[in-house]
């Protein structure tokens, strides 16, 4: 399988920010941005592995640096990052931009896990990736350590399940 440079899965999705987007502060619902990152980040796993289904595996953190007003518009991208065997890292941006004044801001960084799945809903290999420019070197080159807590983090989700009730509360 012949690997592929970052760029070729690169996903770049630009909106206006609507009313009906804004939450009681009038900035966009973090849920509505969290919707627009999983999407881009979806495009990129597809485009990485040429697969018609892929699924998120995990989001290790979504963190909002700024708020996005409605004066804004909202640009995600993505793209993948590192692969193991069968899955994908995928980094996500947004950059937020006044639309009056061309001011441009870090508003939130995501990075997203993802496996490709095949027809018979099994994972499947994907290529590795060749990063290219300073941020894609970053990025590939610190991958292995954010792989490393995942997978504490992932134990312990595992941990906790085993004492979660499955009770419904109501009937308590």
């Amino acid at each position: 399988m012949e690997a592929k440079k970052v760029r070729e899965s690169r996903i770049i999705n630009t909106a206006q920010v609507l009313s009906c987007d804004l939450n009681n502060y009038n900035t966009l619902f973090g849920g509505v941005l969290m919707k627009k990152l999983d999407d881009a980040a979806t495009l990129s796993a597809r485009r990485h592995s040429r697969m018609k289904e892929c699924v998120t595996a995990s989001t290790d953190s979504i963190d909002f640096l700024c708020p996005i007003h409605q004066t804004d518009s909202v640009c995600v991208e993505s793209f993948v990052t590192y692969t193991g065997r069968t899955s994908m890292e995928i980094f996500c941006k947004v950059i937020a931009e006044d639309i009056m004044s061309g001011e441009r801001r870090i508003a939130a960084t995501a990075f997203l896990t993802f496996v490709a799945l095949d027809e018979n809903k099994r994972p499947v290999d994907v290529p590795t990736v060749i990063p290219e420019t300073k941020e894609e070197e970053f990025l590939y080159n610190t991958a292995k350590e954010r792989a490393e807590i995942r997978r504490f983090r992932r134990q312990k989700s595992k941990e906790l399940a085993e004492y979660i009730s499955l009770e419904k509360p109501w009937d308590k």
